[in-house]
């Protein structure tokens, strides 16, 4: 209820416009008729009503319903009337010239040069303290002086005041709509982001399994009239591929359904299920030695699903493009950092990622997604990453990453500009 009546007077702008002329024609007419005599005996009532009084006072009222649009031209036909009241033989008081200080104050409010907004009032006040010195020197200071004094000083202080407000809310207003900007950036990016993160979760399950299937399914082609019971074997190691392969795949498709059920999910990959990852790999005929120097230290989650990945897609690569059946995996544990090697023997065929990286480690587009994922992820948490062929033969990837999370990025504080 306070806050609907707090915005009745906004809201019916022309409404109070006219019952302060109103009220500032009846209070002028009235006003002139009184005489300050001092002190002692205070203003008495000395002359009636006068008419042209009433009508310079109307005049100033009426101007007063359009001091929102010309506020500047309002101000000065408000001083002349009050000059005209004085110059009649009128006292000149904040009664008989009440519209000049609300134009004083409307001007000081809504003109947009700050200066004007400032000086103007100043100047009209001067002029009416003025006028009265001319119409009775003595005494000096009187009540109707007082006041035309005081009525400056507020004037300008409520519109100083309804300036500072208004800007405030103007700065709140753009601040809300940056921060709803930013707000909506901030969504499409992280909206972004996860569709990247999913492409490579789906990237890495499918061509680790596809491969693995692939591998298992030449081989037991090439066992089922020689070897039957072999090639059995590695039929039943085939379905379980497949099998492993849509479970992966229904987790990280079913994050794009997430309808807040509490159905279980499969834990995230890291590096202790690295021997489970190895044994898929050997299932399929090739040889891994895995080598571990220095004492094994917990990652943070995105580090360690980086890590079990690139191991994954580096492994995966061996088994499609490399002409060599081994390959090993090196973990190295330093105070802050780990190192993953994958390298093998390679072969005449051998390429990787659809491409020849540079032995320094500068992954391009043409040289497939499989490299540039690996990149990628490693950039994501703070690591780096070398691809290439080693001097003496065949492929290695090499990726350093951090034990420790990195460290965020203070926010951005917007310009000055931005905040107002």
């Amino acid at each position: 209820m306070a806050t609907e009546w707090s915005q009745w007077p906004r809201r019916h702008s022309r409404a109070v416009d006219v019952v302060i002329a109103v009220l500032l024609c009846a209070f002028a007419t009235y006003a002139s008729r009184l005489a300050d005599h001092g002190p002692a005996e205070g203003p008495v009532v000395v002359r009636s009503a006068s008419l042209a009084v009433f009508g310079l006072s109307a005049l100033a009222s009426l101007a007063l319903l359009w001091r929102r649009r010309f506020p500047r031209t309002v101000l000065v036909v408000t001083t002349i009337c009050g000059v005209v009241i004085g110059a009649l033989g009128f006292e000149i008081s904040v009664f008989t010239t009440g519209a000049a200080f609300v134009a004083a104050y409307s001007l000081g409010l809504w003109s947009p040069d700050l200066y004007t907004a400032k000086v103007a009032p100043v100047i009209s006040g001067a002029v009416l303290l003025v006028t009265s010195l001319f119409h009775n020197f003595v005494p000096v200071v009187t009540g109707g002086r007082v006041t035309l004094v005081a009525a400056a000083l507020v004037a300008g202080a409520f519109a100083e005041a309804g300036r500072s407000r208004r800007n405030y809310l103007a700065a709140l207003h753009a601040r809300a709509q940056l921060a709803e900007r930013t707000r909506e950036e901030e969504a499409r990016q992280r909206v972004g982001e996860e569709r990247l993160r999913i492409a490579r979760e789906l990237h890495d399950i499918v061509a680790h399994h596809m491969a693995l299937a692939h591998a298992q399914a030449s081989t037991a082609a090439y066992l089922l009239r020689s070897q039957p019971d072999q090639a059995q074997e590695m039929l039943d190691q085939l379905a379980g591929t497949t099998s492993a392969a849509l479970r992966e795949l229904k987790a990280t498709v079913g994050l794009l359904r997430d309808d807040g059920s509490d159905a279980p999910l499969e834990p995230t990959p890291g590096l202790a299920q690295l021997p489970d990852l190895l044994t898929s790999f050997e299932r399929t005929g090739l040889t891994l030695s895995l080598s571990i120097t220095g004492a094994p230290r917990p990652l943070s989650p995105g580090a360690d699903l980086t890590a079990y990945r690139i191991i994954q897609e580096a492994l995966t690569n061996v088994t499609k493009h490399a002409g060599s059946a081994a390959a090993t995996v090196r973990l190295v544990y330093s105070r802050l950092l780990l190192t993953i090697s994958v390298t093998d023997g390679g072969g005449p065929a051998a390429e990787y990622g659809g491409g020849e990286p540079d032995w320094d480690g500068n992954i391009s587009e043409h040289q497939g997604y499989g490299l540039i994922g690996m990149n990628e992820r490693a950039v994501s948490v703070g690591g780096q990453l070398h691809a290439g062929r080693r001097p003496d033969g065949g492929f290695e990837v090499t990726t350093e990453l951090p034990l420790e999370p990195p460290p965020l990025e203070p926010p951005k504080t917007p310009d000055r500009e931005d905040k107002t």
